[in-house]
């Protein structure tokens, strides 16, 4: 009897990992340099939880709408383009089965069986358009990103990052070095947990997340010491 043998591939499609880590990530980053640049001028706590907050929110809501947008606006596009291919498939047959010989043949198909596989397709439309769509555009019709989940996704990350950095003023800390300290943990640890979706070591990810999150946070700490 033959076995057969089941594997998974991680989401590489654009879907919720790419909204999730871009959301999470953005969240740190930014309140992190907000929350430095903030106490470099020397604000009160009070003032830079109402900024830490506000920016938050702010924050999250225009990740989830931009998000929104524009994976939708890739659906949208994508889905024009497979009207135009379906078109093509039912007026030209012939035509779009011998850009499919073309392109498996420089791939190194052999010439018969391209043919033959080309010639059974041309038959279906549907089916040959699924095909075309995965050759000529790269994608596959009906395993399109979701905008609502990229949406959502990216909104809670950003939340989920932002509230990191602001967590010891929240609890009482008045201190700038406890704040960025616990935003630097936040950046350490997401970027070594996203390591795992790649073949790059966990301290290597968790490192370099640190090194741009503390730039940032360098960056605005200056400004807000020269506008103070």
């Amino acid at each position: 009897m033959t076995q057969t043998v089941e594997h998974h591939h991680s989401d590489v499609s654009g879907g919720w990992l790419r909204a999730a880590t871009f959301g999470a990530m953005d969240g740190l980053v930014t309140n992190i340099a907000l929350i430095a640049g903030m106490g470099g001028g020397g604000v009160s706590s009070a003032t830079l939880i109402l900024a830490g907050v506000a920016g938050l929110v702010a924050g999250a809501v225009s990740m989830g709408i931009g998000e929104f947008t524009s994976v939708r606006t890739q659906n949208e596009q994508v889905a024009a383009e497979l009207d135009k291919e379906l078109r093509e498939l039912r007026r030209d047959p012939e035509g779009e089965a011998d850009e499919l010989v073309a392109m498996w043949t420089v791939r190194g198909l052999p010439l018969e069986l391209a043919r033959q596989v080309a010639d059974v397709l041309k038959a279906d439309p549907e089916k040959a358009l699924r095909v075309h769509a995965q050759e000529e555009l790269g994608v596959v019709p009906d395993e399109l990103p979701s905008p609502w989940t990229a949406a959502f996704s990216s909104f809670g990350c950003f939340a989920v990052g932002a509230v990191i950095p602001l967590a010891s003023y929240l609890l009482g800390s008045d201190s700038l070095a406890l704040a960025l300290g616990v935003g630097g943990v936040g950046l350490f640890t997401t970027g070594a947990i996203l390591s795992r979706f790649t073949t790059r070591a966990w301290w290597w990810g968790g490192a370099r997340q640190l090194l741009l999150g503390g730039l940032a946070a360098a960056l605005t700490y200056v400004v807000g010491l020269a506008l103070a």
